[in-house]
């Protein structure tokens, strides 16, 4: 299993000289399984780029896209890449979403909802290529071919899915938002059962110890929270996720470096940050 990731930050994306070693697109990743189509973890604006990257090895073999997306929920930052998306230009494209039902409405509904004059020049519908939706309860689990998904909701602002994917003997928890509790010591038990001993978790980590203190109700968690997560859920690796839209490089690697002391201190989880157009390869015993 190969995990891509093509957007790795939080809330809106951003752009400096002191941001560009992480990346400023937002929450956007590529799961490639051997024998699978592709499944995208999250549409935010890291979709463009991914179109783009698997849209090489369509074109020179002239064919449209089929492929997977799980979404976790529907906030700006994690749809916005949506109609950018390059594949969806094709005749005979067909990107099948698995997303959180929605109420009122259908998570079709909702998403074309965001997609239509006058915030957007066309609807969703002009596009060619087809966008078929599944709405997801809050304890689904299915497959996709050869991958298992597991489904559960998780703390945050609004309907908010983690997901649980497994395949080829390996396993990644995708947790991109979540909120950590006041406390930051309970863990809600929906994510300890996708955290479970996986290879990889991809964990919200989005604010400092201080920040958290101010924003304590705005959803997401802190580097230490995400290590805390890890250690008890016996997970092999935490690539920290979801970076604030104000933290240039060098105060990710500093919050990189206290979050490995904390996870050295108590137990054996090894710990980095996400970079946007870094691979991580996971492999089966």
């Amino acid at each position: 299993m190969r995990i891509t990731y093509f957007g790795v930050r939080g809330s809106c994306p951003t752009s400096s000289d002191q941001q560009r070693r992480y990346g400023g697109n937002t929450s956007c990743v590529l799961v490639e399984v051997d024998g699978e189509p592709p499944l995208i973890l999250d549409m935010g604006t890291g979709l463009r780029a991914l179109g783009h990257h698997l849209n090489v090895p369509l074109v020179a073999a002239g064919r449209p896209l089929r492929a997977n997306a799980l979404l976790t929920h529907l906030h700006y930052d994690h749809v916005l890449g949506t109609p950018f998306f390059p594949p969806m230009r094709d005749p005979g494209a067909l990107l099948e979403i698995y997303g959180p039902a929605q109420v009122p409405g259908s998570l079709q509904e909702t998403m074309a909802g965001m997609v239509k004059p006058p915030f957007f020049p066309v609807h969703m519908a002009d596009f060619r290529g087809e966008l078929r939706y599944h709405d997801l309860g809050p304890d689904d689990g299915f497959a996709l071919g050869g991958i298992a998904v597991t489904v559960r909701t998780i703390p945050h602002i609004g309907n908010t899915l983690g997901f649980r994917i497994e395949a080829d003997g390996v396993s990644v928890a995708f947790l991109p938002d979540h909120q950590a509790p006041l406390d930051r010591t309970t863990v809600a038990e929906a994510v300890l059962d996708l955290c479970h001993e996986v290879d990889l978790l991809i964990h919200d980590s989005q604010y400092t110890e201080d920040e958290f203190v101010e924003l304590f109700d705005w959803g997401h968690s802190t580097p230490a929270y995400a290590v805390h997560v890890a250690t008890r859920a016996g997970a092999r690796r935490l690539d920290m996720f979801h970076h604030d839209p104000g933290h240039t490089d060098r105060q990710i690697d500093s919050m990189v470096r206290a979050a490995r002391k904390i996870a050295q201190s108590v137990g054996k989880v090894e710990v980095t940050a996400a970079k946007e157009g870094t691979t991580v390869e996971l492999r089966g015993a």
